[in-house]
Protein backbone atom coordinates (compact mmCIF):
# COMPACT_ATOMS: atom_id res chain seq x y z
CA UNK A 1 0.00 0.00 0.00
CA UNK A 2 1.29 3.61 -0.74
CA UNK A 3 2.27 5.68 2.05
CA UNK A 4 -0.10 9.01 2.00
CA UNK A 5 2.14 12.36 0.97
CA UNK A 6 0.54 13.81 4.52
CA UNK A 7 -0.54 11.60 7.74
CA UNK A 8 -1.50 13.45 10.59
CA UNK A 9 -2.45 11.22 13.55
CA UNK A 10 -3.53 12.76 17.03
CA UNK A 11 -2.47 15.58 17.02
CA UNK A 12 -3.35 18.09 19.68
CA UNK A 13 -2.64 21.67 20.65
CA UNK A 14 -3.56 23.46 23.34
CA UNK A 15 -2.97 27.06 24.80
CA UNK A 16 -3.50 28.11 28.38
CA UNK A 17 -5.40 24.96 28.94
CA UNK A 18 -8.17 25.57 25.56
CA UNK A 19 -7.88 22.72 23.67
CA UNK A 20 -7.60 24.35 19.72
CA UNK A 21 -7.00 20.90 18.25
CA UNK A 22 -8.05 17.52 19.82
CA UNK A 23 -7.06 14.57 18.70
CA UNK A 24 -6.48 15.34 14.77
CA UNK A 25 -5.74 12.85 12.47
CA UNK A 26 -5.51 13.71 8.35
CA UNK A 27 -3.87 11.99 5.38
CA UNK A 28 -3.26 13.23 1.87
CA UNK A 29 -2.60 11.18 -0.74
CA UNK A 30 -0.35 12.81 -3.71
CA UNK A 31 -1.94 14.69 -5.91
CA UNK A 32 -4.72 15.67 -3.43
CA UNK A 33 -6.75 18.74 -3.56
CA UNK A 34 -8.90 18.87 0.14
CA UNK A 35 -10.49 21.60 2.25
CA UNK A 36 -10.29 22.05 5.41
CA UNK A 37 -14.14 23.70 6.79
CA UNK A 38 -15.56 25.26 10.10
CA UNK A 39 -16.65 28.22 12.00
CA UNK A 40 -14.19 30.68 13.21
CA UNK A 41 -12.13 29.07 15.89
CA UNK A 42 -12.72 25.99 14.73
CA UNK A 43 -8.54 25.11 14.92
CA UNK A 44 -7.88 25.49 11.15
CA UNK A 45 -5.52 27.96 11.61
CA UNK A 46 -3.82 26.43 14.52
CA UNK A 47 -3.87 23.01 12.29
CA UNK A 48 -1.92 24.29 9.80
CA UNK A 49 0.51 26.51 12.02
CA UNK A 50 1.17 22.45 13.41
CA UNK A 51 1.61 21.58 9.64
CA UNK A 52 4.02 24.30 8.82
CA UNK A 53 6.32 24.30 12.41
CA UNK A 54 5.19 27.64 13.35
CA UNK A 55 3.39 26.11 16.11
CA UNK A 56 4.80 22.72 17.60
CA UNK A 57 1.98 20.13 18.77
CA UNK A 58 1.39 18.77 22.38
CA UNK A 59 0.63 15.55 21.40
CA UNK A 60 0.37 13.50 17.83
CA UNK A 61 2.68 13.77 14.77
CA UNK A 62 2.99 14.63 11.34
CA UNK A 63 4.64 12.45 8.52
CA UNK A 64 5.76 14.22 5.11
CA UNK A 65 6.39 11.88 2.48
CA UNK A 66 7.62 9.34 4.61
CA UNK A 67 9.80 11.32 7.51
CA UNK A 68 8.19 12.45 10.31
CA UNK A 69 8.20 16.28 10.86
CA UNK A 70 7.02 16.54 14.01
CA UNK A 71 7.95 19.65 15.62
CA UNK A 72 10.65 20.68 12.75
CA UNK A 73 10.79 24.80 12.62
CA UNK A 74 9.09 25.99 9.26
CA UNK A 75 12.38 26.35 7.62
CA UNK A 76 13.05 22.72 7.32
CA UNK A 77 9.35 22.17 6.66
CA UNK A 78 9.61 24.45 3.79
CA UNK A 79 12.98 22.48 2.17
CA UNK A 80 10.94 19.38 2.77
CA UNK A 81 8.31 20.73 0.48
CA UNK A 82 5.46 21.92 2.33
CA UNK A 83 4.40 25.69 1.26
CA UNK A 84 1.71 27.56 2.43
CA UNK A 85 -0.03 31.03 1.24
CA UNK A 86 -1.35 33.01 4.09
CA UNK A 87 -5.05 35.30 4.66
CA UNK A 88 -3.72 38.27 5.30
CA UNK A 89 -1.65 38.97 2.23
CA UNK A 90 2.09 38.30 2.41
CA UNK A 91 4.27 40.27 0.02
CA UNK A 92 6.38 43.09 -0.43
CA UNK A 93 4.27 46.09 -0.76
CA UNK A 94 6.53 48.17 -1.90
CA UNK A 95 8.44 45.91 -4.42
CA UNK A 96 7.44 45.18 -7.89
CA UNK A 97 5.62 41.59 -8.52
CA UNK A 98 8.89 40.60 -10.43
CA UNK A 99 10.91 41.50 -7.36
CA UNK A 100 8.59 39.77 -5.17
CA UNK A 101 9.04 36.39 -7.14
CA UNK A 102 12.21 36.50 -7.80
CA UNK A 103 13.26 36.81 -4.10
CA UNK A 104 11.61 34.16 -2.92
CA UNK A 105 12.87 32.36 -6.07
CA UNK A 106 16.28 33.43 -5.00
CA UNK A 107 15.90 32.32 -1.43
CA UNK A 108 14.93 28.77 -2.98
CA UNK A 109 18.23 28.43 -4.49
CA UNK A 110 20.05 29.84 -1.64
CA UNK A 111 21.36 33.49 -3.63
CA UNK A 112 21.35 36.80 -3.91
CA UNK A 113 24.05 38.07 -5.11
CA UNK A 114 26.94 37.09 -7.51
CA UNK A 115 30.24 38.29 -8.49
CA UNK A 116 29.31 36.98 -12.23
CA UNK A 117 25.59 37.92 -12.45
CA UNK A 118 23.36 40.72 -11.11
CA UNK A 119 20.90 39.99 -8.52
CA UNK A 120 18.04 40.62 -11.18
CA UNK A 121 19.56 38.00 -13.35
CA UNK A 122 19.50 35.02 -10.50
CA UNK A 123 16.74 32.53 -10.87
CA UNK A 124 15.22 34.81 -14.00
CA UNK A 125 13.85 31.62 -15.98
CA UNK A 126 11.99 30.35 -12.92
CA UNK A 127 10.63 33.97 -12.13
CA UNK A 128 9.30 35.13 -15.49
CA UNK A 129 7.96 31.06 -15.46
CA UNK A 130 6.26 31.38 -12.30
CA UNK A 131 4.55 35.10 -13.51
CA UNK A 132 3.46 33.22 -16.46
CA UNK A 133 2.24 30.34 -14.37
CA UNK A 134 0.17 32.34 -12.41
CA UNK A 135 -1.30 34.70 -14.85
CA UNK A 136 0.50 38.08 -13.65
CA UNK A 137 3.53 38.57 -16.21
CA UNK A 138 1.83 41.95 -17.55
CA UNK A 139 1.76 42.93 -14.06
CA UNK A 140 5.69 42.18 -13.31
CA UNK A 141 6.29 45.84 -12.98
CA UNK A 142 3.58 46.88 -11.11
CA UNK A 143 4.11 48.17 -7.58
CA UNK A 144 2.69 45.03 -5.37
CA UNK A 145 1.07 47.13 -2.96
CA UNK A 146 -1.23 48.63 -5.35
CA UNK A 147 -2.61 45.10 -7.09
CA UNK A 148 -5.94 44.16 -6.39
CA UNK A 149 -7.12 41.64 -3.57
CA UNK A 150 -7.23 38.95 -6.70
CA UNK A 151 -3.87 39.58 -8.02
CA UNK A 152 -1.94 40.07 -4.47
CA UNK A 153 -3.67 36.12 -4.02
CA UNK A 154 -1.93 34.96 -7.31
CA UNK A 155 1.20 37.14 -6.12
CA UNK A 156 1.27 35.07 -3.06
CA UNK A 157 0.49 31.85 -4.58
CA UNK A 158 3.33 32.30 -7.00
CA UNK A 159 6.02 33.07 -3.96
CA UNK A 160 4.96 29.88 -1.97
CA UNK A 161 5.16 27.77 -5.29
CA UNK A 162 8.91 29.18 -5.53
CA UNK A 163 9.66 26.62 -3.17
CA UNK A 164 8.60 23.92 -5.45
CA UNK A 165 6.28 22.19 -2.73
CA UNK A 166 4.51 18.86 -3.03
CA UNK A 167 2.10 20.13 -0.76
CA UNK A 168 0.93 23.60 -1.16
CA UNK A 169 -1.41 24.93 2.31
CA UNK A 170 -3.90 28.02 1.26
CA UNK A 171 -5.66 30.09 4.05
CA UNK A 172 -9.02 30.92 2.61
CA UNK A 173 -7.65 31.54 -0.89
CA UNK A 174 -10.55 33.79 -1.80
CA UNK A 175 -11.14 35.71 1.32
CA UNK A 176 -12.24 39.84 0.09
CA UNK A 177 -12.72 38.84 -4.04
CA UNK A 178 -15.19 39.61 -6.28
CA UNK A 179 -16.89 36.59 -7.99
CA UNK A 180 -14.43 37.19 -11.14
CA UNK A 181 -11.29 37.37 -9.20
CA UNK A 182 -12.81 34.26 -7.20
CA UNK A 183 -13.07 32.36 -10.01
CA UNK A 184 -9.70 33.77 -11.04
CA UNK A 185 -7.89 32.47 -8.34
CA UNK A 186 -9.59 29.07 -8.13
CA UNK A 187 -8.52 28.11 -11.82
CA UNK A 188 -5.00 28.82 -10.63
CA UNK A 189 -5.29 26.56 -7.55
CA UNK A 190 -6.50 23.64 -9.86
CA UNK A 191 -3.84 24.02 -12.61
CA UNK A 192 -1.76 23.77 -10.38
CA UNK A 193 -2.69 20.51 -8.52
CA UNK A 194 -4.09 19.27 -12.63
CA UNK A 195 -0.81 20.37 -14.34
CA UNK A 196 1.81 20.96 -12.09
CA UNK A 197 0.88 17.98 -9.69
CA UNK A 198 1.04 19.74 -6.54
CA UNK A 199 -1.20 18.67 -3.85
CA UNK A 200 -3.44 21.13 -2.19
CA UNK A 201 -4.91 21.82 1.34
CA UNK A 202 -7.37 24.46 1.39
CA UNK A 203 -9.61 26.16 4.37
CA UNK A 204 -12.64 28.30 3.08
CA UNK A 205 -15.71 29.98 4.08
CA UNK A 206 -17.00 29.90 0.49
CA UNK A 207 -19.29 26.63 0.42
CA UNK A 208 -19.41 27.57 -3.35
CA UNK A 209 -15.64 27.14 -3.42
CA UNK A 210 -15.27 24.26 -1.52
CA UNK A 211 -17.97 21.84 -2.99
CA UNK A 212 -17.10 22.71 -6.27
CA UNK A 213 -13.24 22.50 -6.13
CA UNK A 214 -12.38 19.97 -3.06
CA UNK A 215 -12.80 16.20 -3.92
CA UNK A 216 -13.09 15.59 -0.31
CA UNK A 217 -13.83 17.78 3.03
CA UNK A 218 -13.21 17.84 6.95
CA UNK A 219 -14.97 19.74 9.09
CA UNK A 220 -13.36 21.01 11.99
CA UNK A 221 -15.24 22.18 15.23
CA UNK A 222 -13.76 23.20 18.47
CA UNK A 223 -10.77 21.81 17.42
CA UNK A 224 -12.18 18.34 16.46
CA UNK A 225 -12.67 16.23 13.51
CA UNK A 226 -16.83 16.44 13.10
CA UNK A 227 -17.25 14.99 9.71
CA UNK A 228 -14.74 14.35 6.47
CA UNK A 229 -16.07 12.79 3.56
CA UNK A 230 -16.74 14.13 -0.27
CA UNK A 231 -18.64 17.34 -0.85
CA UNK A 232 -21.60 15.67 -1.40
CA UNK A 233 -21.79 14.02 2.12
CA UNK A 234 -20.58 16.22 3.82
CA UNK A 235 -22.94 18.71 1.91
CA UNK A 236 -25.66 16.25 3.12
CA UNK A 237 -24.57 15.16 6.78
CA UNK A 238 -26.94 16.32 9.23
CA UNK A 239 -24.08 17.11 11.73
CA UNK A 240 -22.32 18.97 9.29
CA UNK A 241 -25.66 21.36 8.59
CA UNK A 242 -26.37 21.97 12.16
CA UNK A 243 -23.02 22.74 13.35
CA UNK A 244 -21.58 24.93 9.93
CA UNK A 245 -23.34 24.82 7.13
CA UNK A 246 -27.07 25.73 7.76
CA UNK A 247 -29.55 26.20 5.38
CA UNK A 248 -28.80 29.68 3.75
CA UNK A 249 -25.52 27.69 2.82
CA UNK A 250 -26.82 24.49 1.31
Amino acid sequence: MTEPLLAVRGIEKNFGGIAATRNVSLTLAAGAKEAIIGPNGAGKSTFFNLLTGFHAPDAGSVRFAGTDITGWPPHRIVQAGISRAFQVSNIFPRMTVIENVRTAVQARMGKGTSLFASAEGIGREHTEALLALTGMAEKAETTAGTLSQGDKKKLEIAIAVAAEPRLLLLDEPTAGMSVDETQETMALVDRLNAEEGVTILFTEHDMAVVFNHAARVTLLHRGEILVQGTPAEVRANEVAQRVYLGEQQL
